[in-house]
């Protein structure tokens, strides 16, 4: 299992906060896998990172998904929040 540290636009925070967007779409350049661990860096249009209690919430990658209409080297991932 592997930790992906990976920065989400402060315009998709409340979404994953909320519960309400319980997935990504990521390029896979870090080999995503079910079962790895997501923690986000929220960061504002510049890339640069903002304070949000986003920030300190652990994910875990509960579905993976390349192929099916997706961009080579693409995958889509199910995520849900892990209790600390």
């Amino acid at each position: 299992m592997q930790t992906h540290k990976i920065k989400l636009s402060k315009h998709y925070e409340e979404a994953v906060y909320s519960g309400e967007k319980n997935f990504e779409v990521r390029y896979n350049d870090r080999g995503y896998q079910k079962g790895d661990q997501v923690k986000f860096v929220v960061v504002d249009a510049s890339g640069i990172e903002v304070h949000s209690p986003l920030n300190v919430k652990t994910y875990e990658i509960t579905y993976l998904i390349h192929g099916y209409g997706l961009k080579k080297d693409w995958c889509a991932f199910g995520i849900k929040e892990v209790e600390a």
